[in-house]
């Protein structure tokens, strides 16, 4: 059992779907990570949740004393064959929690469980350049892969998107066990 006040990271459960879209309409409503401009529902979210799980791929949330602090998930970084072993990160920590590790004890997490997946890269697309973003992905080791100027419009403002990238396990150091089909 978890001592009071330590964070959790655990699997996310359709049950979490209500505080996820909490915590995702936020940044949606204040901020430039995402380039959505409505939140998802609830019902949407928990949908998300239970077609991430049942791919296998990790859909984290961190949790205190019953209360999701953030979460994150791993995805396919692009749908063609040859991007297999290459995931895309998203990751969003609860305005009142931002700045007290959550989101570093959730990215690393989930980087661990990417590799556990299969996959050899994780990308970071950080909308907006987001300086926390960057930072954090920077921490965890993620280098600047390329940044797309402009290519996002919200808040009456033009908007870049930052990639960055990191090995995950052996990287390209070694074959897969099975090439793309």
């Amino acid at each position: 059992m978890d001592e009071a006040g330590e964070i959790r990271i655990r699997s996310a459960h359709r049950t979490d779907a209500d505080a996820v879209a909490r915590i995702y309409a936020h940044h949606v409503l204040n901020g430039t990570a995402s380039f959505d401009i409505v939140p998802r529902t609830s019902v949407e979210t928990e949908q998300k949740i239970a077609d991430i799980s049942a791919k296998g791929w990790p859909f984290l949330v961190a949790e205190r004393d019953g209360r999701i602090l953030g979460y994150a998930y791993a995805t396919p970084f692009r749908d063609r064959p040859a991007y297999g072993f290459t995931c895309e990160d998203s990751i969003y920590v609860d305005s009142d929690c931002v700045g007290q590790g959550v989101g570093g004890r959730l990215l690393r997490a989930l980087m661990t469980q990417a590799t556990q997946c299969g996959f050899r890269q994780m990308m970071a697309v950080i909308g907006g350049g987001e300086p926390a973003s960057v930072a954090l992905h920077s921490k965890m080791g993620f280098t600047h892969a390329g940044l797309m100027r402009s290519v996002g419009r919200k808040f009456g403002r033009w908007l870049d998107s930052v990639y960055m990238q990191a090995e995950l396990g052996e990287g390209n150091m070694s074959v897969p066990p099975k090439e793309p089909a």
